[in-house]
């Protein structure tokens, strides 16, 4: 008998009498066991669940093609993921306090949280802003913002990622103005800005202008940075606002690669080749508590995106094949009772990122289900990566779980369910007509509602919430804001606008107005109005008079 037939036939009689044994346990024990994605998981997995034709093919070695085993030879032997807390609130001044703050404990790259209106386009004195400044981040509305921001901070040293979208080209002209304004050569700077409108209309809703125009305003800042900042990711195609919209690890997966899809063909569409801006994409996924899925999902990503650039796009560099990828622990699994269990959901989504081989991460901290990050929350946070780090030995060999049987059969069930996904919005005609019919809007819908009926129901046991509940709580000193932050704002903002040359600014918002109206390039006249101290808001309020404000269609049925 051969090798691959003993394990047969062991599986086989192993497997009969699991079966035998799990009857008669049937009432002591949960009857079935899937992942989040609703992909069965059985009691033991053997080479044969691992695809033994394809397994070499499929695995690989890391840094080699499809990339399954990680995206460079070394991984994080050769050096460590980035340690990156995403910090952003109130003022520019108080935010700034929490970058140094965070370098001081060990932090090597900034990631900033913008407020909403920032998000959306409104100056903090406009009405639509009222109530809103400095709360879920800091408050932007011009050049002088930005230097109090950054005070301090050496910008050609430290990567800076920029959480925002539809003003994603306003945020980057504010950082490259103030870099030129140092004298600093544009060309060491590095880091990223969101600038994922897409995922915008499919799961956030900080949109501001119709998917067309929005586009053009990506093609636009891929065609700019690629010329002037080549060591800047102009896009971070994000699946983690995906998932924390309710989608399985399979959605998040298929219509991420199904985003990015889109803006190559954009930047390919505006004549650029395909191996000058591809390198400079990144990704930002969620980490979710189900480990070996999580795992997989990672893996399975990698492999899909370098085939995908290969035969669909023809890249030739390694550099283009190559997803590279920041990951955040999962906001939406953190529960606001017994707050302190949140540390160790927030550690083993960390390890799952790490395992499924991150370039970068953000821990959340335990009190974020009740308000804003406090300095000793966000201190742990950072604890908990150095001490995966530095304690845990998994920096020490590269995808330690590479090979395992489970994580090699979920890592190839993920990919085939996420490539059957990605074909079904292929055949819409791509993702932003399949935006347009709601189509992933409504399949983030349906896998958000059983989620949650799942844990109402009792079947997914959520521990301090319908699980191990206890009658006393463990209170968490919450962070607060200063109440008079948008009244402070608001006049800081009138004071500033009454100082600068009003001339000036009328004729850089004039310029900026000719540019929307016609085809050519956008950046350079956003560049130039930030510079002459025109506001985010002015700029978004001339942009939006050509292109229209999206309004979301009612979902019916």
């Amino acid at each position: 008998m051969t090798g691959r037939r003993r394990i047969a036939a062991g599986h086989k009689a192993w497997s009969e009498g699991f079966y035998a044994r799990e009857v008669r346990q049937s009432q002591q024990r949960r009857a079935s066991f899937a992942t989040s994605s609703r992909i069965p998981v059985k009691p033991l997995y053997t080479p044969a669940d691992a695809d033994e034709d394809r397994y070499l093919e499929n695995l690989g070695f890391p840094g080699d093609f499809p990339y399954t085993r990680g995206v460079y030879p070394t991984m994080y032997r050769g050096r460590p993921w980035t340690i990156r807390q995403y910090a952003g609130f109130g003022t520019a001044r108080q935010t700034n306090e929490r970058f140094h703050f965070l370098l001081k404990k060990g932090q090597k790259g900034l990631s900033v949280a913008f407020d909403l209106p920032t998000q959306l386009g409104y100056d903090s004195d406009d009405p639509m802003a009222e109530s809103e400044v400095g709360r879920v981040g800091v408050a932007v509305d011009s050049l002088e913002d930005m230097r109090v921001l950054f005070d301090g901070i050496p910008l050609e040293t430290i990567s800076t990622s920029m959480t925002i979208n539809a003003t994603a080209s306003i945020l980057l002209a504010l950082y490259v103005a103030l870099s030129d304004e140092r004298g600093l050569d544009r060309r060491k700077l590095s880091g990223t800005i969101q600038n994922d409108i897409l995922k915008e209309y499919i799961a956030r809703g900080t949109y501001i202008f119709p998917p067309e125009p929005s586009m053009r305003l990506v093609q636009d800042s891929l065609l700019w940075c690629a010329e002037n900042v080549p060591n800047w990711n102009p896009i971070s195609i994000s699946g983690y606002h995906i998932r924390e919209a309710g989608s399985t690890a399979v959605q998040e997966v298929a219509f991420t690669l199904a985003d990015a899809l889109a803006y190559v063909a954009a930047g390919v569409g505006a004549g650029l080749d395909v191996d000058v801006f591809a390198p400079r994409l990144s990704f930002f996924f969620c980490a979710h508590n189900d480990l070996l899925e999580e795992v997989a999902k990672f893996r399975a990503a990698r492999r899909m995106w370098a085939r995908i650039m290969r035969d669909r796009f023809a890249a030739k560099r390694a550099e283009s094949l190559r997803l590279r990828f920041h990951t955040q622990t999962a906001g939406s699994t953190l529960t606001a009772r017994q707050p302190e269990n949140n540390v160790v959901r927030v550690t083993l989504q960390a390890l799952a990122a790490i395992l499924g081989g991150t370039q970068s991460l953000h821990t959340n901290s335990l009190d974020e289900a009740l308000a804003l990050p406090s300095d000793n929350a966000a201190r742990i946070a950072v604890r908990t990566q150095q001490i995966l780090l530095e304690e845990s030995g998994v920096a020490a060999t590269i995808d330690p779980l590479g090979g395992s049987y489970a994580v090699e059969a979920l890592t190839n069930e993920i990919e085939r369910r996420a490539s059957d996904l990605i074909e079904r919005v292929e055949a819409m005609g791509g993702m932003v007509k399949a935006i347009e019919l709601g189509f992933p809007q409504r399949e983030i819908e349906a896998a958000s509602y059983e989620y949650q009926t799942s844990i109402e129901r009792g079947d997914r046991k959520v521990v301090g919430v319908n699980a191990d509940v206890d009658d006393g709580e463990t209170a968490v000193e919450a962070f607060t804001m200063d109440p008079e932050i948008g009244k402070n704002r608001v006049a800081a903002l009138k004071r500033r606008k009454a100082a600068r040359d009003g001339s000036a600014v009328s004729n850089v918002l004039a310029e900026l107005d000719r540019a929307a109206a016609g085809n050519g390039p956008l950046f350079p006249s956003i560049l130039e109005a930030v510079k002459a101290s025109a506001t985010l808001g002015e700029i978004c309020g001339i942009l939006a008079k050509r292109f229209g404000r999206h309004r979301e269609k009612p979902s019916i049925g």
